[in-house]
């Protein structure tokens, strides 16, 4: 193509543009910096197209691209998303969604100042966690209970406030490593204990405790295998069993529970998951577990156990540096409550979808077929599996019934409609299986279905 040099002459200047309604609008929603550099970022674009032969674009369609680069740098990172994936409990999504109580504490704590650390009764100087000590006591059946800001650092504020210096003993079968590549022997180094490893990867009898017991000894560790199954010829140790071995020799036992389960799962077409309450029933001197997998609440580790022992966790110098925040600590409380009252079924979000009934996932399902077939597109639904996710019940799964939309009958390819759901204002995410694309209502908001047809429609109609 010649370059034709005139339509450089053609381009307007930043103060021009500037000077335009459209370019005083964009200031006033936009700011002066970030629109001067939008247009310079546009201008520099035009000079390069019009020297691959290009003719100049006039000064709206300049302002309109950089009108949509600003709103789409506007736009926040970190942003709400309709998980359509069946995944419950899903780490890239954000884990357990917060139920609406838990919502209005937070909302209610950040926006004004609090009680945080302030005793209203005595006007002095208190603690904040006593805000929800005696909600985990009642709930858990402990002495006391102590909370850090997720379940790896009470992990890690454990081990190094019970056994830095000395030994801590755990089975090969439980040396597990969790989300992000972060490993349990990790942190039991990372906490100044020696790591004393018993047993094999499948059978880890109660002998092999006490044959690595020695004077350094100071913890016995239990890791629940919340992330995977180990079936087949396998043996492990009851708490019950290292509780009495520890407490004859003057140790103690921790149970890391992981996903902290507070109802029976077993009810809900599930197999048991522990309890922190069995835990320390069975003997354990201290137990942690997470806020955001199956209680169903925020990011948050809670250490639950005997009053002594919970006592030189909260005086450890580690303590300050993984505390709880106010805006956690109202919606942790918030979630506790539901259990307190017997709504956990019917307010947390988590264990809605948990509870929810085949019927009515199908009948969600069928009813966006309904509507999309309406419409001339070949879509239908079926029998598909949820899952729990989020380090919780490994290989559990849910019936349910699917939105499906397969790649034959598609005027489009489905990595093209997957892509085009995320990059919605509130993006949708699926799932790709078979050729098939699929959305599970089971994740799905009850108050989110009304996005799903128009976003599929929008997409399938488009060029």
């Amino acid at each position: 193509m010649t370059l034709d040099h005139n339509q450089f002459r053609f381009l307007p200047s930043v103060d021009e543009l500037l000077r335009t309604s459209e370019g005083e609008r964009l200031i006033a929603t936009f700011s002066h910096d970030l629109v001067v550099s939008a247009l310079r970022m546009h201008i520099a674009q035009a000079r390069d197209a019009i020297r691959a032969g290009a003719l100049c674009p006039s000064p709206e369609v300049l302002l309109a691209a950089a009108d949509l680069s600003l709103r789409q740098q506007a736009r926040p990172q970190l942003r709400p998303v309709i998980n359509a994936t069946g995944v419950i409990i899903n780490t890239n999504l954000g884990r357990a969604p917060l139920s609406q109580m838990a919502l209005q504490a937070v909302q209610e704590v950040a926006g004004g100042y609090s009680n945080l650390e302030y005793d209203l009764a005595a006007g002095l100087r208190g603690s904040r966690h006593t805000h929800i000590t005696a909600l985990l006591r009642e709930l858990t059946g402990a002495e006391a209970a102590l909370v850090t800001n997720n379940n790896a650092s009470a992990v890690l504020l454990g081990l190094s406030a019970l056994a830095a210096g000395r030994e801590v003993i755990i089975s090969r079968g439980q040396l597990v490593e969790i989300g992000g590549g972060f490993r349990i022997p990790d942190v039991i180094r990372q906490s100044g204990c020696t790591l004393v490893e018993v047993g094999t990867t499948n059978r880890t009898r109660i002998k092999d405790y006490a044959a690595a017991l020695s004077e350094r000894t100071a913890v016995l560790l239990t890791v629940h295998p919340s992330n995977f199954l180990m079936t087949g010829f396998t043996e492990a140790t009851s708490t019950q069993e290292m509780a009495e071995l520890a407490h004859a020799h003057g140790l103690l036992v921790m149970d890391d529970l992981g996903s902290g389960c507070f109802l029976p799962s077993e009810q809900y077409g599930l197999s048991h998951e522990p309890t922190p309450r069995e835990s320390l029933v069975a003997g354990a001197d201290l137990v942690c577990f997470s806020g955001d997998k199956l209680l169903g609440g925020p990011q948050a580790g809670i250490l639950v156990g005997n009053a002594d022992v919970i006592a030189r966790l909260a005086q450890h110098p580690l303590m300050r540096a993984v505390r709880i925040d106010k805006m956690t600590l109202a919606a942790l409380e918030a979630t506790l409550r539901h259990y307190q009252r017997g709504q956990a079924e019917t307010h947390i979000p988590v264990w809605r979808m948990i509870a929810a009934r085949p019927e009515k996932l199908a009948s969600r399902a069928a009813d966006w077929a309904h509507q999309l077939t309406a419409r001339g597109f070949a879509i239908h639904t079926l029998s598909g599996e949820s899952t729990i996710g989020g380090g919780s019940l490994p290989g559990e799964t849910l019936p349910t019934t699917l939105l499906a939309l397969d790649a034959e009958q598609m005027p489009c390819a489905l990595d093209l409609i997957a892509q085009r759901l995320r990059e919605r204002s509130i993006p949708i995410i699926t799932r790709i299986f078979r050729d098939t694309l699929l959305l599970d209502p089971r994740t799905i908001l009850e108050e989110q279905d009304k996005e799903i047809v128009p976003a599929l429609l929008s997409i399938l109609t488009s060029p």
